[in-house]
């Protein structure tokens, strides 16, 4: 695989960069689409990010905007860990041009298990330099069940197949498995204009192929004195369509 660096735009859900990647970072970038995303990517050196536009402020602007990263090194599922978490920030407005999210496994051999219950965490935040925010109480309920995380196998073959929802039709395209700002774990997708949005993963019936949205537990008993040739909906007892004169189960 080339190592040489080529220039190319890398989308995000609020405008783009121009970058120096290489072959492998291409490869991540490429959702299946023609068109290259800054998500999956991760954090680049702002060194070699030539020029970056705003959606919000309709213009381009030259060198990098801004990149702000933590690395919480949260376990947001068993054998799942957050690692780091970013956003690349315009400039002149401070609008947010991407976001970024990296997991990794503390034992590649194993399977992830199910997510982490949300708790309250009792550590001091670090210094920010900003005013602190009050704690609110926990409430007097039990904690949140975040749902379970994907299988390993489906979190590293997840990215790029195409995501339907419940009527079968095409959302966008899967990115990877993430977490939201309530800490529950969300799938990742690059939506059909391009824009970034997420799913949260009790939301996903099947993994394979594609991703299906929606239950797929059983199919919804039919609707008595129903005729399964042209929809109409008979007596109860009756034993042939009034319609079309079609036998009824």
């Amino acid at each position: 695989m080339s190592s040489e660096l080529r220039v190319k735009k890398l989308r995000g859900s609020g405008g783009y960069v121009m970058a120096s990647v290489n072959d492998e970072q291409q490869m991540k970038a490429n959702l299946g689409g023609p068109d290259l995303f800054l998500a999956p990517i991760g954090r680049l050196n702002s060194e070699i990010i030539t020029k970056h536009f705003c959606n919000t402020c309709e213009k381009e602007f030259e060198g990098s905007p801004k990149i702000e990263y933590e690395n919480p090194n949260e376990e947001v599922a068993e054998n799942l860990i957050l690692a780091e978490k970013g956003q690349y920030i315009c400039n002149s407005c401070n609008s947010t041009i991407a976001e970024y999210r990296e997991f990794k496994k503390q034992d590649e051999v194993k399977e992830i298990g199910e997510a982490k219950p949300i708790e309250p965490t009792q550590e001091s935040p670090e210094p920010t330099g900003e005013q602190p925010q009050p704690v609110p109480e926990p409430p007097q309920t039990q904690p949140q069940q975040v749902t379970q995380a994907a299988s390993a196998e489906n979190v590293s073959s997840i990215e790029g197949l195409p995501v339907y929802d419940e009527n079968a039709k095409q959302i966008g395209t899967a990115k990877q498995v993430g977490v939201d700002s309530n800490q529950t774990v969300v799938l990742l997708i690059t939506k059909n204009d391009g824009s970034e949005g997420s799913v949260p993963w009790n939301s996903v019936g099947k993994v394979g192929d594609i991703i299906l949205l929606g239950s797929v537990s059983s199919a919804p008993a039919p609707q008595p004195g129903k005729c399964t040739n042209c929809g109409f909906v008979n007596n109860e007892g009756s034993k042939f369509c009034e319609e079309c004169g079609t036998k009824l189960q």
